[in-house]
């Protein structure tokens, strides 16, 4: 689905989707440079950072692009394996970044609440075998979608009602009442979206507790500063994500449905960078000092 079918309206779309794609691309290498290139920030929470902007680059390149050159093209058409390819890359990398969200707010959890056991319970070892526990989850999820999807009948001409093949979009094509299908999607739907809430929701549960026992309010102001940018993301996040998903099921509106598919797809992971870079005094630290190390 286009845009719009104003040919005037073309340019202004295509500039102003390859300037977003631009920021979330440079403003999340900012935030991988700053902190491999800073000793200070060599710490678990900013390990898992790095790789949440890694994923978020590797998940807005998989729509953009492709959106830009139908733009230019003016095309619609995608072939079928490249739909499949485009709808499993979507899957794994908004998996990985429910999954690397999760696993922050564990991480914040730790910190806060048991600091003393912070350097064992989190050591390099634990966080790695974390990063890589989510790719695994990740294919998963990949996996259980394209079981349900492969069981679709072949159509020549279908329409999907987003600008990119997402992964609700095309399990709505399916018009069966299959048992499996449905018993996969509440599966997925509980693994890969209630479980991550409800840790995240019991990891701050647990944050708010200890950090109100804090007698001055300096420790609850730094205690608080430490959460407030991965809280502005976890809320931006799951708030489009949800909403995108709840919008194709309940609204039936394309263009309704296609909002919420740019919010989720373009938009998150372009305000991910400014988020930590605004509320982070350690980024913007370390950008200040590889700034004036430049000049």
């Amino acid at each position: 689905m286009e845009f719009s079918e104003n040919p005037d309206l073309q340019p202004i779309l295509f500039g102003l989707f390859l300037f977003m794609y631009l920021v979330t691309v440079l403003g999340n290498l900012l935030i991988i440079l700053a902190i491999t290139s800073d000793f200070h920030l060599h710490t678990p929470m900013y390990f898992f950072l790095s790789n949440l902007s890694f994923v978020d680059i590797c998940f807005s390149s998989t729509t953009v692009p492709k959106m830009m050159v139908d733009i230019i093209t003016q095309s619609r058409v995608i072939s079928y394996v490249g739909c499949l390819t485009q709808m499993s890359l979507l899957i794994v990398f908004g998996c990985m970044d429910d999954m690397l969200l999760t696993v922050m707010a564990y991480d914040r959890f730790v910190a806060i609440c048991h600091p003393l056991h912070y350097p064992i319970i989190m050591s390099p070892h634990i966080c790695i075998f974390l990063v890589f526990g989510c790719v695994l989850l990740s294919f998963l999820d990949v996996e259980l979608h394209t079981l349900i999807v492969l069981k679709f009948t072949y159509f020549n001409d279908i329409s999907v009602s987003s600008f990119c093949c997402e992964p609700a979009q095309i399990l709505s094509l399916d018009c069966s009442e299959n048992f499996n299908k449905n018993i996969i999607t509440y599966f997925v739907g509980v693994i890969f979206g209630f479980f991550p809430i409800l840790v995240i929701l019991f990891s701050y549960y647990k944050i708010i507790s200890s950090i109100l026992r804090v007698p001055s309010s300096g420790g609850k102001y730094k205690a608080f500063s430490t959460c407030g940018s991965h809280l502005s993301v976890v809320c931006l996040f799951y708030g489009t994500s949800v909403g995108m998903y709840l919008g194709s099921t309940i609204v039936h509106s394309p263009q309704k449905s296609l909002a919420s598919s740019v919010m989720y797809t373009v938009v998150t992971p372009m305000l991910n960078p400014f988020i930590y870079s605004m509320t982070n005094r350690d980024i913007q630290d370390s950008l200040r000092r590889h700034h004036r190390r430049k000049v």
